[in-house]
């Protein structure tokens, strides 16, 4: 225990206004405009996923779908806010919020261009608990479910929320030996470069993976991203439409209006220059490209959006099932964060198939993991991926 901690007893966190909120749908910001091309490929291009699926219309029309679609992640990118806003319904004062997992279910349909994407949103529960972390800390799930123009239900990604005191985590300083960035050497670097690009080679043609492949015990091609950095960070957050100025409207039928304490931007200023609401300059949002605003929440520098850590998960994912492959059902927990500097690897592990030959398709059940170059664990989780019986 460091001499910071000696004899502190934290306060408890105030939880009593959340209570209210549960199960009560949301009024909020909605995607103004039909899904454009481009704002595809901008996300595959913050992802870091050159899957020509996504970007490349010839390629596409060439594909088993036939044509350019959204890759399954791109569903949290037509909400406005991050899918953690639902989870962080109710005033708890002097507190912050880290992601600490989502939970993604796919009903079927894709997104493609020219499609109009809503959202529902809800507080879903809630607990209290102790972390090392933090101390006291509130978990809370929000619920955000997606439809498109035809009121076809897409998908439902349930957030979890942490909502800690920053000064009970300053004093912990559990993050305080990971506070340098590591030192890449050219030679490092190299071998990194060569084992995203033989990762990306595994998706440069079409891939039709059939359930009979599969083995259990295979393992996924194991995927590189980063060194993270600062620019990557931005990229990545400029790669959701709702950060576009102008991108958002309000819904003209309010069901209850979202709480005013969840208002993290000067809407004053933002009138004037939307640079103040736009997350990346002004708010708490910020702490993940400043690393002194990151400080004072006790992350040691810039660190990466859970969200985008959820759309890694599902593009790897999706890469590995091919084009007629989906994934149905992902759980990913968030123990750590990607941080600047740092490489993220990701892998999975066939764990389990069930096969469903009356319907000509069969669901896998894989096993992923995110660790840093230190193999320090950043995500866990198991997921559900449907593959088709291919004709031999």
């Amino acid at each position: 225990m460091s001499q910071k901690m000696a004899g502190f007893k934290p306060e408890p966190l105030d939880i009593s206004d959340v209570r209210r909120w549960v199960g009560r749908p949301l009024a909020g910001a909605q995607l103004k405009e039909p899904i454009a091309r481009n704002d595809i490929r901008r996300w595959v291009q913050g992802m870091q996923n050159p899957n020509r699926l996504y970007y490349d219309e010839q390629f596409a029309g060439q594909s088993a779908l036939g044509e350019l679609v959204a890759p399954q992640s791109f569903l949290v990118c037509c909400t406005v806010g991050l899918a953690a806003v639902p989870g962080m319904q109710g005033n708890v004062p002097g507190v912050h919020m880290l992601l600490g997992g989502d939970e993604y279910w796919f009903y079927g349909p894709r997104v493609k261009p020219g499609d109009r994407i809503c959202t529902d949103t809800m507080l879903f529960d809630y607990r209290l608990t102790e972390t090392r972390f933090g101390g006291p800390t509130l978990l809370s799930r929000g619920d955000t479910s997606f439809f498109n123009q035809r009121g076809e239900a897409l998908g439902k990604l349930r957030s979890t929320s942490i909502r800690y005191n920053p000064e009970n985590a300053r004093l912990r300083d559990t993050l305080g030996g990971h506070s340098g960035e590591p030192q890449w050497t050219a030679e490092d670097l190299t071998r990194l470069e060569e084992e995203k690009f033989a990762y990306y080679r595994s998706i440069e043609r079409h891939v039709v993976r059939g359930f009979d492949s599969v083995r259990v015990g295979e393992e996924l091609p194991i995927r590189p991203i980063g060194p993270h950095s600062i620019q990557t960070f931005s990229t990545e957050w400029r790669s959701f439409i709702f950060t576009v100025w102008g991108a958002q409207s309000e819904p003209e039928i309010a069901c209850a209006t979202r709480d005013p304490a969840q208002i993290f931007h000067d809407l004053e200023k933002a009138r004037i220059d939307p640079s103040y609401a736009d997350g990346l300059y002004a708010g708490p949002s910020r702490a993940h490209v400043v690393e002194s605003d990151a400080r004072q929440l006790a992350v040691p520098r810039g660190y990466g959006y859970g969200a985008v850590m959820g759309a890694w998960v599902l593009d790897y994912l999706a890469n590995w099932a091919g084009e007629l492959g989906m994934v149905v059902h992902s759980n990913v927990r968030y123990t750590s964060f990607p941080l600047t500097g740092d490489v993220t690897y990701m892998a999975a592990r066939v764990t389990g198939m069930v096969p469903q030959p009356e319907r000509r398709w069969g669901l896998v059940t894989v096993e992923i993991e995110m660790k840093n170059q230190d193999r320090i664990l950043i995500g866990k989780g198991p997921a559900e991926i449907r593959l088709t019986q291919v004709e031999k």
